[in-house]
């Protein structure tokens, strides 16, 4: 399936408006649209504070939007996938192992990546990446940080077989970071800022260098976005304008963000200092990067068939 140009986003942005214009009959409409969110996911977190994306609904004739918080990405695309949800935002591996297990979703919008980091407590021997031999490394399985924990063990040619793979999700990695049950942590942010800022983490590397760094993306239901492309094409078009006014706006972003989570604002301000704020089409260089990620995940045995990116890009609505 071809990927989402920038021009075909317009396209389904206007269908999306011209949408609006019609009989409430007219097209085909959810009763309710449920998006899956993070607490890292900050726009998202403001576009519900905001209700921009039901305020825009409306005027297509959707009766309401329900808001689904989740810890990561792979019980978030699970829910995905059994039909819970119908669309959210996570990192770039958990939908690698949703479409190698056949769940049923396409991806429909890409967004940079939070900063990822490999951290180890303040007092840690372990100085470079080298030095995690044989060591006790966390990180969600399935989750972005479980790809950016195997690219860093490769910058110094290890492996996963090389440490202590321990697969945790950003809360229990939290409590055993701190008992001193774990020798390194590879999470993103806020866990990240949380980790430096609270807990005097120490970091070793993180995705500020391009070799450890990646997308987010935006995926939904294959049945939703078949269904209800108009619905769709109008959700992302108001977080995309939301993330665009983020990114001009990132202090009053984290006060909000403060608000809405309880993780402190200066937390939130360390964040998205070093975030990037855009949002736009799934390219062809997303494809490849995550066509790349696939074939290197399953070389490595982590999933259990070959699989194509680019059968699973969203094709919008033509107006």
């Amino acid at each position: 399936m071809p990927t989402l140009s920038r021009r075909q986003l317009l396209l389904a942005t206007a269908a999306a408006a011209a949408g609006a214009a019609r009989p409430a009959g007219a097209q085909a409409l959810p009763a309710e649209v449920r998006i899956g969110f993070q607490k890292g996911a900050a726009t998202l977190v403001l576009a519900r504070r905001q209700q921009v994306v039901e305020q825009r609904l409306k005027t297509l004739g959707v009766a309401s939007v329900k808001w689904v918080e989740f810890s990561f990405g792979p019980p978030m695309l699970e829910a995905m996938g059994a039909g819970a949800v119908d669309l959210g935002s996570v990192g770039d591996t958990p939908p690698i192992f949703a479409q190698a297990g056949g769940s049923p979703l396409v991806y429909v919008a890409a967004t940079p990546s939070s900063q990822h980091a490999v951290l180890v407590p303040a007092d840690s021997s372990i100085r470079t990446l080298a030095d995690l031999k044989g060591k006790r490394i966390a990180f969600g399985k399935g989750s972005s940080a479980h790809n950016v924990a195997i690219k860093a063990l490769a910058l110094a040619g290890l492996t996963l077989k090389d440490v202590h793979p321990l697969y945790l999700s950003p809360a229990d990695a939290t409590a055993a970071f701190n008992g001193g049950k774990l020798d390194a942590w590879v999470v993103w942010d806020p866990y990240y800022a949380i980790a430096e800022r609270h807990y005097k983490a120490r970091v070793i590397a993180d995705t500020s260098d391009k070799r450890l760094a990646s997308a987010s993306y935006f995926l939904a239901s294959r049945d939703f976005a078949t269904r209800y492309p108009v619905v769709l094409a109008a959700v992302l078009d108001e977080i995309g304008k939301l993330t665009r006014r983020a990114g001009q706006r990132r202090e009053e972003l984290a006060t909000v963000a403060a608000e809405a989570t309880g993780i402190d604002q200066k937390t939130w301000e360390a964040a998205f200092d070093r975030a990037e704020f855009s949002f736009g089409p799934v390219t062809p260089a997303h494809v490849a990067q995550q066509q790349q990620l696939a074939d290197s995940f399953l070389a490595l045995g982590i999933i259990p068939r070959r699989i194509q990116v680019a059968d699973v890009v969203w094709q919008p609505p033509r107006p």
